[in-house]
């Protein structure tokens, strides 16, 4: 697996395949499958059952070269597939940054949507290609697949910001993100 670079980091040409959401050169890739995701999904029985049959890839995150550390501004593309469990949408984990940081998604395939919320209120945003949310600091964030294809987006944020999944856990969302009767996307409560 490639791996990011050592500093001092030199001026860098990275090109984008939007198509087949791959920077080049390619940094560190993260491959989360649904073992992964132990906790996240409000029917555990469901997620148990995609755990057992299969275990497949919810999204993975291919980086570039450009590390993860102060004063760098780091870049990556992250595919989530479609799917649901017990109806919610799949999802990446979520986090939030230790070091306090702003950083922006651009919508680059499929649909989807960014869920932030910051310990008291949450905040939905619909992503699509060409569309840049934004994550001021303090807010946990969440990327959801709400479509019937892969959804991909590029994330750029401060290499120093850090990623602190536990936050998440032990906080929620604030909402979930879930397929409503009539096929559209419905914010549910956290906690039914």
């Amino acid at each position: 697996m490639p791996e990011f670079a050592s500093p001092p980091i030199m001026p860098l040409r990275i090109t984008v395949d939007e198509a087949g959401g791959v920077l080049s050169p390619t940094g560190p890739v993260l491959t989360r499958r649904m073992s992964d995701l132990s906790g996240l999904f409000a029917d555990q029985d469901q997620w148990r059952s995609g755990v057992d049959t299969g275990d497949p890839v919810v999204y993975e995150v291919v980086s570039s070269p450009v590390p993860e550390i102060d004063r760098e501004v780091a870049q990556s593309i992250t595919t989530i597939a479609p799917g649901t469990v017990g109806g919610e949408f799949y999802m990446t984990k979520g986090h939030q940054h230790p070091n306090p940081q702003g950083e922006i998604y651009l919508g680059i395939a499929g649909q989807g949507g960014l869920l932030l919320f910051d310990g008291e209120r949450d905040e939905w945003i619909e992503m699509t290609p060409g569309v840049i949310g934004y994550i001021p600091p303090g807010w946990a964030h969440r990327s959801v697949n709400t479509g019937q294809e892969p959804y991909r987006f590029l994330a750029v944020y401060p290499g120093g910001a850090g990623h602190d999944y536990q936050w998440v856990v032990e906080h929620g969302m604030g909402r979930r993100v879930r397929t409503a009767a009539d096929g559209t996307v419905e914010l549910a409560p956290f906690r039914a």
